[in-house]
């Protein structure tokens, strides 16, 4: 079987506009999570973390990016421009491209938006950016609630195996809309203080938006410092609840013990689990069950969610890139906002960013419709 790599990428962020920039503040335990008081968003405040917009402009028109593009299709294009030039990949039949969003540009849908309402549909916003940066193959647009970032590298893995790309570039995004904070808020999800996963005291969720792309390839002459080698990967949704995770778990033990099986792993190997960790009250203490069934309850666990929000469609993406800098620079990050376990049984929560040689880390990710996510990644010396 041919090996498959993640190699270049960027995050767009409030923390950044480049993946080492990001992390370097995750490092320093800086968040860009903050209390946000814009009445055309919600009628109070909230605690989100939405990218600078004076920071997106100058980015966009550096690229030239005119109006016709929106605030998405912008975050995206700058995000993926910089891995498409660093990776010095011709973009023939042989490439591919993978769009993982939620929620697409459903702000267009406002009032006050200045687009036609066609531009509401996920395939527009795969025409945008295939037509903007020349893919001769149209785009593909994973759209399943918040497992699509990492569900995204588990399609290019196949397009991959089974011969038909060569190369696969992924863009992933969510904004921070007035639909998506109201739909959340109607579910009484949202915290109005910065989130704390796991926390006995916890809230809720806090939003946030970014943009994040990676070349997924099976090519070692395109790797990058941070590469990682995707082992395996798992998909099962455990049709519990529309909105509702399954209490006892079911769905991400079975994903998690299926990409384990497929890697010939053992709980031993994992050096971390980078965890879906929305600082709900029902999300959480499904990890933690179901993490306890596995017997991965003593793997030091994060959430990266103190510092980016809830990134909805591209919180798995962006916190594969997350990790994947982890492993490269062989440092466990702190959970942020972690403070007493809330959780009915015990897991090994990072309280403190530690230097430790690393290898190996897990990923998971867990949304609405009952769909769970696992994938399993490994240091490549390059």
């Amino acid at each position: 079987m041919t090996s498959t790599y993640l190699s270049y990428n960027n995050i767009i962020s409030l923390l950044g506009f480049d993946s080492e920039t990001v992390v370097d503040a995750i490092e320093n335990g800086q968040s860009g999570v903050k209390i946000i008081d814009d009445k055309s968003l919600f009628h109070h405040p909230i605690c989100a973390s939405i990218i600078d917009n004076k920071q997106l402009d100058k980015a966009s028109n550096n690229l030239k990016l005119n109006d016709n593009y929106t605030r998405l299709e912008r975050m995206m294009i700058v995000s993926l421009d910089e891995v498409i030039k660093k990776s010095k990949i011709d973009l023939t039949e042989k490439v591919g491209l993978i769009i993982s969003t939620t929620k697409g540009n459903i702000d267009v849908l406002e009032a006050n938006s200045k687009f036609p309402k066609e531009r509401a549909y996920l395939s527009e916003l795969g025409k945008v950016i295939k037509t903007h940066f020349g893919f001769k193959n149209d785009a593909i647009v994973v759209s399943n609630a918040c497992v699509s970032g990492v569900l995204a590298v588990s399609v290019a893995n196949r397009y991959l195996q089974q011969k038909i790309y060569d190369h696969v570039f992924i863009v992933s995004g969510d904004l921070v809309s007035e639909f998506v904070i109201s739909g959340f808020n109607s579910f009484q999800a949202l915290s109005s203080t910065p989130c704390k996963p796991y926390s006995s005291n916890r809230s809720g969720i806090n939003l946030g938006e970014v943009a994040a792309s990676v070349l997924v390839t099976s090519d070692k002459n395109k790797l990058a410092i941070e590469s990682v080698e995707l082992l395996s990967d798992a998909t099962y949704n455990d049709a519990n609840h529309i909105s509702g995770p399954s209490r006892t778990g079911e769905g991400l033990v079975r994903s998690i013990s299926k990409a384990m099986e497929e890697a010939s792993l053992t709980i031993e190997d994992i050096d971390f689990i980078s965890a879906h960790g929305t600082a709900t009250p029902f999300n959480d203490e499904m990890e933690a069950i179901a993490f306890n069934r596995l017997g991965l309850q003593n793997v030091p666990t994060n959430s990266l969610k103190g510092y980016f929000g809830h990134t909805l469609g591209a919180s798995g993406l962006l916190e594969t890139i997350v990790g994947m800098h982890s492993l490269d620079r062989n440092n466990l990050f702190v959970s942020s906002g972690f403070d007493t376990l809330g959780v009915s049984q015990s897991i090994n929560v990072i309280e403190k960013t530690t230097k430790r040689q690393l290898s190996i880390f897990l990923k998971t990710a867990s949304g609405f419709g009952g769909c769970n996510t696992a994938a399993i990644f490994k240091k490549v010396s390059t």
